[in-house]
């Protein structure tokens, strides 16, 4: 069975965008950003909400750009035919490699996980993983760690009151700066 895995650059203090909602603190420097290259090589599909959509939409059309280096076309050549899922009730279309989920989360997840297919099932958005978490979807938890605090915005974790036991799997220090946290559910 396919694993779903929830990633994403997290500050100190737990959020992944600031209270403003900013995320420019967490701009990957060079070797984060191979780390995330070699990561998307094990996914199958994406999962994403509306917001997350808009902000990857950049890449749809980025290789045009002549100023991006070798590691960002490397990205761009495993994003952009990467399938993706897209939960939205505001969209009513979808550019790239994208779909519009036509249904709920627990059925889409379901349902990817019944097809055949190889490669993870990946959450990206904490709204989105905060629901895949409620419904206890989640089988492994993937932060890089940055070394900021940006004192409230959307949190990593979600906030509801149900226990998730966890097993740390793999840490990773990029530049003895960012940290990598993977977690496992305890099933």
């Amino acid at each position: 069975m396919r694993s779903v895995t929830y990633s994403m650059n997290v500050s100190l203090d737990g959020y992944i965008v600031g209270p403003d909602g900013s995320f420019d603190w967490s701009a990957p420097d060079e070797d984060v950003f191979r780390f995330w290259i070699d990561a998307i090589r094990e996914l199958g599909v994406y999962l994403m909400g509306r917001r997350l959509y808009e902000t990857m939409l950049y890449w749809e059309t980025a290789a045009q750009d002549p100023s991006l280096d070798d590691s960002q076309l490397k990205w761009i050549a495993l994003w952009n035919p990467l399938p993706k899922v897209v939960f939205s009730t505001s969209l009513s279309a979808v550019e790239g490699n994208a779909r519009l989920a036509s249904g709920g989360l627990v059925e889409e997840i379901e349902r990817l996980r019944a097809e055949p297919g190889e490669g993870d099932i990946a959450i990206g958005g904490a709204t989105l993983a905060a629901q895949a978490s409620a419904a206890g979807l989640i089988d492994e938890y993937r932060a890089i760690v940055y070394p900021v605090l940006v004192g409230g915005g959307i949190p990593f974790f979600p906030r509801h009151e149900r226990r998730v036991d966890l097993e740390l799997v793999e840490t990773r220090t990029f530049n003895s700066k960012f940290v990598y946290l993977r977690h496992r559910v305890v099933r």
